[in-house]
């Protein structure tokens, strides 16, 4: 156990990736099994288990931005996902299940809600140039004019590389948005998952290069701290070992001063 104080998990409500994985499994006619991750007993807020849960280390801060998470069918109900992890830190984070026959309305109805200033983050190169932004300023002044006050709202694909691209392609209610393609210096550093490309980044790593661009640095280092926390509980559970609370991890998260 850490040899500092914890605080209590700030928030008690389920936030919209804990709903969302909670509608999921009530629709499943059998138990969904982890591929080589461990099957144990988990933590209903981290989804770790008991021994290795970080429910206290859940970070709070305002942020300006949300993030509205389309999550391919099974996301939400794999203990990896780190879309759970953005809901975590960002309140106004919104998931919503993707299917290509039907729409949820409350997902219409956000993408019209005039507070927000929508952007589906997607690479360039698979979108029309004309579409495609690196900032999540309006391109030009009319377009500027509209959107003042309006708050960044971030459309991201939670899903396998191959599943995301099928998703960008057959979501009509898309396609009138700007394409924010990001273009990060580093490489990624999720190891939960393989990739062949370093230059794919898990969901939360997304999501923090997000609020960077959108002036909120503070929040997106504190859900890159957070997730290599979450990376290091995790893997350390599954390889029935005890979790290092002075490591470099912890000492990153605790330096930014994010908990309550």
């Amino acid at each position: 156990m850490p040899d500092f104080p914890l605080p209590a998990l700030p928030h008690s409500a389920p936030h919209a990736v804990s709903r969302l994985r909670a509608a999921r499994l009530a629709r499943s006619t059998k138990p969904f099994l982890v591929r080589g991750g461990f099957k144990r007993e988990r933590c209903a807020g981290c989804r770790l288990v008991p021994s290795h849960c970080m429910c206290a280390l859940r970070p709070v801060l305002p942020t300006r931005s949300g993030v509205c998470l389309l999550m391919a069918d099974i996301e939400p109900l794999k203990p990896s996902n780190t879309g759970w992890l953005i809901a975590d830190v960002v309140a106004d984070t919104f998931a919503f299940g993707w299917a290509r026959t039907e729409t949820d309305p409350a997902l219409l109805a956000l993408l019209s809600d005039r507070q927000w200033q929508p952007h589906v983050v997607f690479p360039g190169e698979y979108a029309p140039p004309a579409r495609v932004v690196h900032t999540v300023q309006a391109p030009d002044t009319a377009a500027a004019t509209a959107m003042a006050g309006q708050r960044p709202l971030f459309i991201l694909l939670d899903a396998t590389w191959t599943e995301a691209r099928k998703m960008f392609r057959r979501s009509p209610y898309l396609d009138h948005l700007p394409v924010l393609s990001l273009q990060p210096e580093q490489i990624s550093q999720y190891k939960l998952r393989r990739s062949r490309r370093d230059d794919h980044f898990c969901t939360s790593e997304v999501a923090a290069l997000c609020l960077d661009l959108a002036g909120e640095p503070l929040a997106g280092q504190t859900l890159e701290a957070y997730l290599a926390v979450f990376t290091h509980h995790y893997l350390q559970a599954r390889n029935q070992l005890p979790v290092e609370w002075d490591g470099a991890a912890h000492l990153r998260l605790r330096g930014l001063k994010p908990m309550a």
